[in-house]
């Protein structure tokens, strides 16, 4: 083994890879490194070991570095769990090498290292193997190290044997040994010298002896005998358990060894020792190992002692005189089976005692027999303790025991085996029993025939034992002795008693009772060791007896238990064998060969039918076969010969198969051609009318159901068919009728195919014998009579109607087809409807009814000449049929009949009259919710899987057939359509099996049809679009389906089309398939993404369409799968396809917005409004349209479109740009529609359904700066629809549809001006700022503008706020859309724009932008326009530009005070365009020069004094303030006139300082004051003082001051200003006429004497007196005072008119 391991070593190293190289060299520079650091640093453990060579000490400490690497190395491995470390061994063989060149300097170097003090155990043993490999290399080495080296392992062997210890004592001990192999002496000394008499040595030098005996058995033999003797000193010095299983080791190999050198004497050269004297020194040590040893209570040290009594026994045995004292210590052995001992081992050295005792011819002492008996027999006899291991091992060695005490002393164990026997436990019988078996079949020597004869007495006392196993015990004797060559031992008694157990145990097997199952195995087991017996009797017994031959043949014919029908028939074929040799030598001139038999019609159909189960009890077919054929001139002489040629093909069919491969029906069919064949033998005879006869009477025999009695019922009909007496056949015939229980489904089919079998032959007698049966049993719809022929089967009416039914369609199956087509109408299948329904049509009824049917209906299609026959019965059949099926429950299968069902119709619709579209599309209707609805049957119950099986299988077919009448793709739609809710079923196993059927009947479509009819427009699609989304279904057979019915589709079109479908296509198809395998279903949807983007390629935009609504439809049907699939389907094409949808945009739209709102899940409905966002992008127009074309109010679905739109800021602008020029369109001119898509654009919309979507968008978009340019858009655009409103409100065609459709009242928030406002002011929130939503609310903006009365004035305030935004953006963009619509045609769009100018133009925005120009020419269009508003908006607007652009009203100041001057004059003018021309005029005035107005002054002015005096409050304010404004702009060229103006306006101006009007008084006080200057008066300004100038004082001494100025000045003025002033009194102001009174009467006081004498007072009191009966008190008051002024200055003018005239 060393030797080995080295050489695998060296392998290891020559064959390592660089790798391992690599670690060697390192190893190598380890070990040279630390070898030059010994030199500087030698290591303190050797400096107690004596000085070094030079040489040896640089060996030494690169040893020692070696060592050092392996322990290291050992260490690791051991941490690390690893078995191999490459280092370790690469350093242990760079020690090995190096000892091949300097073994002594290597082995010291090793010694010296086994010195080293406190060396750990690992160490040590590393040593040691090392130095072991080195000597098993070496061989011969230095005596002297070799010394060193025995003595430090004879030391570390015999040292303290602790657990580490052990481990260096047994390293060291292999160790010596490997040096004995080359120096024997110096070990054997060493070991010899720690041995010594009387002194009890250390364990390990025992041990090593014995090694070394085994290894060295020659030169050991001189050391034997006082190595033997010295131990046997120490014997009694052992005490410990330990030391006592060593020295039996050691005497176990002392004894081995010994054996070796006698057998091998001659190759000895050391003196020769005999066997006698290496037996007389062991004998002492035997001795005492049995004695002393033996008896210690260490189980331990008794095994060994055992183990080593066996090679002693080997040496002392053949010694005569010492095998005598053995004898004498055989009770001390027998002893120990009482004790903890396994007794096999004890057996064995008894055995080995006792078979040499035979051999030696010395038996064992007779006194000591009895006892040996004893000890042995009851350990056969009961139960081996559970700590026994080898029992059985251990039995036989007992075996052999009493086989050599048989041969020693026969009488004295029979003897004690006879009184065994006499005790009536069965245990002690059966074991009694096995041991004479064993003695009866012991080899050679063979027994005596004493011995047998003994042994038989013994067991002819135990035969009336029934117990089981003493039976088979008995039996197995019977049989061993026949083997033995005692056959002449057991005629007589033995024969019977097998005869006698064969039909005990076939009695009890075939009447066994319920709860013995223990009692019937083992009876079992006694038939099978009879028959093993009657097999062992009948082939070896000569002479048999004719007895037991006929024993056997009766059992065969009237045994009910068939297993033992193989070994009968082998030993009746064997006991004929012999009879007819038998018979041939006593009449060999006679021809005939006869054996007794029975009946042959009686045997051959028994044999016949068991023959139908060949491989029953042990392959009985072949047994019976050879039977026959032995048997073939007994049974029937005339089938001889035939039977000599085929029997033996049948027994070649039998041993080529086994019972797992041989198939029934082909068994049957050649047992029925065999007996076809020996039946035409016969023809002419009655043979095969008596074999039927036969058949007939062993059908009660057999139990039902049986293979047997199956092949009875047809070997039956058969035979019958063949008869050529056919009254006789009706008798048995009827016979077989009235016997049968029909209750018993067996029987009842066995006789149905009876009668079917015999029709081949005898069709008109089977159907007058059924007409027969009928009319006999009295059949009525009262009564049924039948129960009184039979009264043990009181038979049910439906049972036997059903049979009935069967037995005339089974007749249809096997008659001749030309007597078929006579007899199929009536009588058989008018029967069967006859039959079923007049019975109670239970579950039976209906299957035997459907079986009938498809018989009937196979029967007539296998027909090859139907010609034009047509099937009379055959819409009576269908209208049954479907009846039935539609009776079938929907949610359980339980029976055949659906299935049986469909198949009937399958082949009913083969048959004439064909079935129309209608009936074809009901069938398949019916057919389907029958069988799809069915849920799947659970894994463990395969009968209902079989029954669900066969049911998809029969739709399948019925499809299949009904559809191929229908070939077209109406047809196959239709089928679609049937299949439509079953394939969206949110049950998965109905929607597998729907797909399943989908796949089905599409690849016979493509099969049969191909390209011949091409689908019809959308079809295709409409297809596709129902089966894509089961591509994601949950399930993954549906999936898969699915997909394979996609595959179909795209193949049948793309031929259809011719189409481009590449292998590319084809092979992503089939990854696709692949990848639906899965279960992760993102990876799945994935996967249906891909399929429908190979799949969109072969669509044109119409199937798109239609595959579009086809998805569309199903949306909801199923679960969220199946919407997910389809909406992910949607997308895919429409992103493909998009750009080429134009036309089929609102198709597509409308079917995607008709069904979103069934849609429930928010992902489904999410990518739904995608690809409607999509087609927006690519169709905006006609999305749009479509959206805005929804009922109002705005449903959850369309919110969420809209929603989805404000999620895409870009997008949300694109479509509030839309939107608003949807609302904007209203006031532009309709232009007509140069494509498609403005067709779209210009369709009519709901303005409110567009403003409510504007409102949704801003609420909900992102309001960034991207949008914020839009504010502007938006603020106008509502301000437009607003402006708009302000009339009748028109309800929308919209609402209209919306009131129609909805039941409740229009909700009030949804109308125009509402929704418009709501818009504005979220719009305003939008901006966030704080301050400017407080303003508008805080001016009542949204108030104003809700109102028609104040719309424009909110519009101004709105506008106003716009333009005083800090964006500046917004006032351009607002100014820009606002002149955008002044130029619009519809007149509220330009008067809300109009507006927005107003404020627009008071802002420098506008020429800024240059903008200002157009803004000027839209306004001077404004203000020629007819209607008011609009004319007082332009107006207003272009006096603003004295605000907005102060420089540029010179600029325009002739067409400003053209437009002004033109509001002033004209008949037609209203008072607010007046009023407007008169404050813009005053506006203008501000920002112009006296010299701007030219000609223009002078009629401002004139207009303006006319108006001093209106009625109108405001048109006197305004003319007040343009007037005080002129009076401002006055410089010297229009001094002079103007100052003429004042004079002319001079009596209003103070009249009307009393002004009702406050504002106007107010205003006429401010004008009077500036224009005061004009007079030239100094001490008239200096008197004024205006600021309470309203107040009547005030304004009376003021003018009283003018008047008093004046008459100095300018009387004739104040004249004039009196005439003036009276004119007023008639005003129809009160206030203006007191004033007129009051400033009359100022001016007649300050009037001179000349201006007064012209006054014409009369006239002037009229009018006063008129004032009067003015209804104003204040009026008639100032009249009154003003008279009495006039009558003082009257009577004055009287007294100074002397004066005059003097």
């Amino acid at each position: 083994m060393r030797i080995g391991q080295r050489t695998e070593l060296f392998l290891v190293v020559c064959f390592c890879s660089v790798q391992e190289r690599t670690q060697r060299e390192v190893l190598e520079e380890e070990m040279a490194e630390a070898a030059t650091e010994s030199h500087e640093d030698p290591s303190e453990e050797t400096e107690d070991l004596g000085p070094l060579e030079p040489e040896d000490s640089g060996t030494f400490q690169q040893v020692t570095n070696l060592l050092n690497i392996m322990e290291s190395e050992s260490t690791k491995t051991d941490a690390a769990g690893a078995g191999f470390d490459m280092r370790k061994r690469l350093a242990s063989v760079i020690i090995t090498e190096k000892a091949t060149t300097e073994p002594s300097v290597v082995m010291n170097a090793l010694i010296r290292c086994l010195q080293v003090p406190e060396i750990p155990t690992q160490r040590k043993v590393n040593i040691y193997n090392i130095l072991q490999e080195i000597v098993q290399q070496e061989g011969e080495l230095e005596e002297r190290c070799v010394q060193r080296l025995v003595a430090i392992a004879s030391k570390e062997m015999r040292g303290m044997l602790e657990m580490e210890g052990y481990v260096r004592a047994e390293v060291a001990s292999d160790t010596l040994v490997a040096l004995s192999r080359n120096h024997f002496s110096l070990v054997m000394y060493e070991l010899q010298h720690h041995l010594k008499p009387l002194n009890l040595t250390e364990e390990f030098v025992i041990v090593t002896l014995a090694k070394l005996a085994n290894g060295n058995v020659f030169e050991f033999m001189p050391y034997m005998g006082i190595t033997l003797a010295t131990m046997f000193t120490m014997l009694r010095l052992a005490n410990e358990a330990k030391m006592r299983q060593v020295i039996c080791g050691a005497m176990e190999t002392f004894c081995e060894t010994v054996q070796f050198y006698l057998r091998h004497l001659e190759d000895s050269v050391y003196p020769v020792m005999t066997e006698d004297q290496f037996a007389v020194k062991l004998f002492p040590m035997y001795r005492y190992f049995v004695t002393v040893w033996l008896r210690n209570n260490n189980p331990e040290v008794k095994l060994g002692v055992i183990k080593s009594l066996k090679p002693m026994l080997n040496l002392l045995l053949p010694n005569d005189d010492l095998r005598e004292q053995v004898y004498d210590y055989i009770p001390l052995l027998l002893a120990e089976y009482q004790g903890s001992l396994e007794a096999l081992f004890i057996t064995q050295v008894l055995r080995q005692i006792l078979e040499m005792s035979v051999i030696t011819n010395s038996p064992v002492p007779q006194m000591q027999l009895h006892t040996i008996f004893t000890e042995l027999h009851v350990q056969v006899c009961s139960r081996a303790p559970a700590q026994q291991q080898y029992s059985s091992q251990n039995l036989t060695e007992i075996v052999h025991c009493f086989i050599a005490l048989a041969r020693s002393y026969p009488k004295e164990l029979m003897k004690f085996f006879l009184g065994q026997m006499e005790m009536s436990k069965e245990a002690v019988r059966v074991g009694t029993l096995a041991l004479i078996r064993a003695v009866v079949s012991a080899d050679e020597p063979r027994m005596s025939i004493r011995t047998i004869y003994l042994a038989i007495r013994v067991v002819k006392n135990t035969l009336s034992d029934t117990r089981s196993k003493v039976r088979m015990a008995i039996l197995r004797i019977i049989g061993q002795l026949v083997l033995s060559g005692f056959q002449d031992r057991i005629k007589g008694w033995g024969l019977k008693y097998v005869s006698v157990q064969l039909t005990l145990s076939t009695y009890k097997l075939t009447n066994r009772r319920d709860n013995f199952y223990q009692r019937d195995l083992e009876e079992k087991m006694v038939h099978k060791v009879t028959m093993d017996t009657v097999r062992i009797i009948t082939s070896s017994v000569s002479g048999m007896t004719n007895e037991f031959w006929v024993r056997l043949l009766c059992y065969i014919m009237e045994t009910d238990y068939t297993e033992a029908l193989t070994p009968i028939c082998v030993s009746l074929t064997n006991l004929a064998e012999r009879q007819l040799h038998a018979k041939d030598e006593e009449a060999s001139t006679s021809k005939s060969r006869h054996v007794d038999l029975p009946a042959p019609q009686k045997l051959l159909a028994r044999l016949l039918v068991l023959m139908s189960s060949p491989y029953k009890g042990e392959g009985r077919g072949i047994a019976m076969l050879n039977l026959l054929k032995t048997l073939s001139q007994s049974i029937a002489p005339s089938m001889a010969d035939m039977w000599e040629l085929e029997i033996p093909l049948l027994v070649k069919y039998l041993e080529e198969h086994t019972e797992f491969t041989w198939n029934q029906k082909t068994w049957e069919d050649k047992l029925i051609q065999f007996l076809r064949n020996s039946l035409k033998m016969t023809r002419g005879s009655n043979w095969s009318l008596r074999l039927s006869k036969e058949l007939n009477n062993q059908i009660e025999s057999f139990d039902s159901p049986s293979l047997e009695k199956g092949f009875l019922y047809r070997a039956l009909g058969f035979t019958l068919a063949t008869g050529l007496e056919a009254d006789k056949v009706e008798v048995l015939l009827l016979e077989l009728l009235y016997k049968t229980d029909y209750s018993d489904d067996f029987d009842r089919e066995g006789v149905i195919l009876c009668f079917g079998l015999c029709a081949q032959g005898q069709v008109k007698t089977v159907l007058g014998v059924l007409h027969d049966f009928e009319e006999r049993i009295q059949e009525s719809e009262q009564s049924w009579q039948i129960g009184a022929w039979r009264k043990d089967h009181p038979w049910r009416r439906e049972t036997v109607k059903g049979a009935l039914m069967v037995m005339y369609s089974c007749v249809a199956s096997y008659c001749h087809p030309q007597m078929l087509l006579i007899h199929v109408d009536n009588p058989i299948t008018a029967k069967i409807i006859h039959h079923y329904s007049s019975s109670c049509q239970d579950i039976c009824l209906k299957l035997a009814f459907m079986k009938s049917v498809l018989q009937v209906t196979d029967a007539i299609k296998n027909i090859k000449d139907l010609e034009d026959f047509q099937f009379a019965q055959k819409a009576t059949l269908t209208g049954i049929i479907m009846a039935i099926i539609k009776a079938e429950p929907t949610d359980s299968l339980v029976s055949p009949v659906r299935t049986m069902a469909m198949d009937a119709l399958s082949y009913l619709s083969k048959l004439k009259p064909f079935y129309s579209t209608e009936e074809s599309s009901e069938l398949m209707d019916i057919s389907i919710h029958s069988v799809i609805s069915l849920q799947p049957p659970g894994e463990s119950n395969e009968s209902i899987k079989t029954l669900y099986t066969n049911a998809l299988r029969a739709l399948e077919q019925l499809m299949e057939g009904l559809m191929q009448r229908h070939l077209d793709p109406k047809g196959l739609q239709e089928m679609v359509h049937l299949l439509e809710k079953w394939i969206l079923s949110e049950k998965e196993w109905e929607r597998e099996k729907a797909v399943n059927l989908h796949l089905h009947l599409m690849q016979i479509y493509v099969q049969s049809v191909g390209v011949c009819i091409p689908l019809k427009l959308g079809q295709f699609g409409s297809l596709v679009g129902l089966i894509a989304p089961g591509t994601c279904d949950s399930h993954r057979k549906t999936r898969l389906a699915s997909m394979d019915v996609l595959a179909s589709l795209l193949d049948l079109h793309a031929s259809q089309t011719c189409s481009s479908w590449g292998t590319s296509k084809e092979l992503e198809l089939e990854k696709c398939k692949e990848d639906l395998q899965g279960s992760d279903m993102e990876k799945i949807f994935g996967v249906s993404s891909r399929i429908s983007k190979v799949a969109c390629l072969q669509f044109n935009c119409d199937e798109v369409v239609s595959l579009v609504q086809k998805l569309c439809e199903n949306f909801g049907a199923m679960d969220l799968q199946h919407d997910k699939a389809s909406v992910t389907w949607i997308c895919t094409f429409l992103q493909m396809r998009v750009k080429e949808l134009e036309d089929k945009v609102a198709e597509i739209l409308g079917a995607i917005l008709g069904h979103l709102p069934v849609v429930d899940h928010r992902e489904v409905q999410r990518l739904l409004i995608e690809g409607i966002l999509l087609l927006a992008h690519y169709h905006q127009e006609t999305v749009l349209t479509a959206l805005l074309r929804q009922p109002l109010p705005m449903e959850s679905h369309l919110t969420e479109v809209w929603l989805a739109v404000a999620e895409n800021v870009p997008f949300a602008r694109t479509m509030l740009h839309a939107l608003m020029g949807r609302l904007q369109a209203r006031f532009t001119p309709r232009a007509n529609a140069a494509s498609k898509a403005d067709i779209w654009r210009l369709a009519a919309v709901d303005p409110v359904m567009t403003l409510c979507t504007i409102h949704l968008l801003v609420e909900r978009v992102d309001w960034d700066n991207r949008l914020l340019d839009l504010f502007p858009d938006l603020v106008y655009t509502l301000l437009l629809q607003l402006g708009g409103s302000q009339g009748q409100e028109a309800v929308s065609p919209v609402l209209k549809t919306w009131r129609l459709i909805h039941t409740g009242t229009l909700p009030e928030e949804v109308n125009l001006q509402r929704v418009t406002i709501r818009s504005m002011q979220l719009l305003f929130r939008r901006l966030n700022s704080e301050s400017l939503l407080c303003t508008l609310e805080e001016q009542g903006v949204w108030t104003l503008l809700e109102s028609s009365l104040t719309f424009l004035q909110g519009v101004s305030q709105l506008a106003r706020l716009c333009v005083r935004s800090p964006e500046g953006y917004y006032r351009q963009r607002l100014s820009e859309l606002a002149l955008r619509g002044m130029a619009s045609e519809a007149l509220s769009c330009r008067i809300s724009s109009t507006a927005v100018c107003v404020e627009v133009m008071s802002d420098p925005i506008l020429h800024q932008k240059k903008l200002l120009k157009r803004a000027v020419l839209m306004l001077e269009k404004g203000a020629e326009q007819e209607d008011e508003v609009l004319r007082v908006l332009s107006l207003r607007a272009l006096g603003n530009m004295a605000l907005g652009a102060p420089r540029k009203v010179r600029h325009y100041r002739k067409l400003l005070l053209e437009k002004c001057l033109s509001s002033l004059q004209g008949p037609s003018v209203s008072t607010s365009v007046t009023s407007e021309g008169l404050e813009v005029l005053a506006k203008v005035l501000v920002k112009l020069r006296e010299g701007d107005l030219g000609s223009a002054f002078n009629a401002i002015s004139e207009q303006c004094r006319a108006f001093f005096d209106n009625e109108s409050e405001l048109l006197r304010l305004k003319a007040f303030i343009l007037f005080g404004k002129l009076a401002q702009v006055v410089r010297i060229s229009k001094r002079h006139f103007f100052k003429q103006e004042v004079k002319k306006a001079w009596v209003p101006l103070m009249l009307h300082c009393q002004d009702p009007c406050s504002d106007a008084a107010q205003a006429c006080v401010a004008t009077l004051f500036q224009c005061l200057h004009f007079w030239g008066w100094r001490a008239l300004e200096s008197s004024a003082d205006h600021s309470d100038a309203t107040a009547p004082k005030e304004m009376a001494r003021f003018q009283m001051t003018l008047c008093s100025v004046l008459t100095q000045k300018k009387p004739a003025v104040l004249y004039n200003f009196l005439l003036e002033t009276m004119t007023y009194v008639k005003s129809n102001l009160s206030r203006i006429r007191i004033a007129a009174c009051n400033l009359a009467g100022i001016i007649m006081k300050q009037m001179s004497a000349h201006y007064l004498k012209k006054l014409d007072f009369p006239a002037l009191r009229n009018s006063l007196q008129e004032l009067q009966l003015d209804s104003d008190p204040g009026v008639w008051r100032a009249a009154l005072e003003t008279l009495n002024i006039l009558d003082t200055c009257s009577q004055q003018r009287l007294l100074a008119s002397p004066e005059g005239i003097a």
